[in-house]
């Protein structure tokens, strides 16, 4: 009988590029027979979190630390000779993390002290870092001469080297961060050790300023349908996706739309929206900023108003995605099968919104 972990690795089995294959054959399908029309199009952008905890350096520090001396534990269990007798301190470096965590409550008075505690762990870190390395190199360099427990100590060897390097950027922005008072800038953060991916993303949220994930792009036309996503690494500028959003749309429908609906995120300035005024007949998209007496013409037009009413629905969409089909946070690891799971979602989304027809 399959289980569970079985269909899990089935599903990370699949390619990202393959759901993407997979979508674009169904969108090509509901074009040919007629299900789905491209003469109005709607894009928006929303966040799709990775499964991490809220990241400070404390914590991201205390993972590190957890993490390298449970494996250290594990193969000392395995073969004491590998380890030596050194000891770990987990309770020390449990206490100096509950101990900052404290500290953060009530800044001013204990800057020095948590300014000593940082570099307390990350002393214990980096130490704990250096002993693993070395743990890693004796296993390495054992002989030819198989055995079962040999296997299984290279096999956790090579898992926990994938640790090296976030844990290396997490005590170094650390100690810029903590000891040097720099301020380091989130393209240069890590935000977690296990999904070493993750991005900062400040949506402009009044409930949730800051999100930790990846922006995700859909683009959908009438009756619901999307016909396109994009799944970033990078946080894009939301008008910088327009043209490859159209580009899409041709390519599927084999003409552009008549009409295009955005919300102001997606103003690209006055020249671009001149650009798709020449190109589509009718472009509902909010001017940012202050408005002149043109702009406010042009964005109390009937057609106007009734694309933003259109727009609208892209929001409904999100939610269903979100409240439905579990894209509010991803459980899968790493960036390839985080952005297949999107690809899977939006294949069953389609396939529901097809069902009704």
């Amino acid at each position: 009988m399959i289980d569970f972990t079985t269909l899990d690795k089935l599903f990370k089995a699949v390619e990202p590029e393959t759901w993407e294959a997979i979508n674009a054959g169904l969108a090509g399908w509901a074009v040919d027979s007629g299900a789905i029309a491209g003469s109005k199009m709607r894009i928006d952008t929303t966040v799709y979190e990775t499964n991490i905890h809220y990241p400070s350096d404390s914590s991201l520090l205390w993972d590190s630390y957890r993490v390298l001396g449970r494996w250290i534990e594990e193969v000392r269990e395995l073969d004491p000779s590998l380890v030596g007798r050194g000891r770990l301190h987990v309770k020390r470096a449990k206490r100096l993390f509950l101990e900052i965590n404290r500290m953060a409550k009530n800044r001013g008075k204990t800057d020095r002290r948590m300014k000593r505690s940082y570099r307390k762990l990350i002393g214990m870190v980096s130490k704990v870092v250096t002993w693993t390395g070395e743990i890693w190199e004796r296993i390495r360099s054992q002989g030819k001469v198989r055995t079962e427990t040999q296997d299984i100590l290279e096999w956790s060897a090579d898992e926990i080297a994938r640790l090296f390097t976030p844990i290396s950027m997490v005590i170094d922005q650390a100690t810029r961060r903590t000891q040097h008072g720099e301020s380091v800038p989130n393209d240069e953060k890590i935000f977690s050790i296990f999904e070493e991916h993750t991005r900062l993303i400040k949506k402009g949220k009044a409930d949730k300023p800051i999100e930790f994930g990846h922006v995700v792009a859909f683009q959908q036309v009438e009756g619901k349908f999307i016909t396109g996503y994009q799944v970033f690494d990078r946080t894009p500028q939301d008008a910088d996706l327009l043209d490859d959003a159209l580009a899409k749309h041709q390519e599927l429908f084999g003409s552009l739309p008549e009409s295009l609906a955005a919300d102001r995120g997606f103003y690209g300035g006055k020249d671009k929206l001149e650009e798709l005024s020449e190109m589509i007949p009718h472009v509902s998209i909010g001017k940012k900023g202050k408005r002149n007496a043109d702009d406010l013409a042009r964005e109390h037009h009937p057609v106007f108003k009734e694309l933003q009413k259109f727009r609208a629905g892209i929001e409904g969409t999100i939610s269903y995605l979100k409240r439905s089909l579990k894209l509010t946070r991803s459980l899968y690891r790493s960036f390839k099968t985080y952005a297949a799971s999107v690809g899977s979602i939006v294949f069953v989304h389609n396939l529901v919104v097809l069902s009704r027809e």
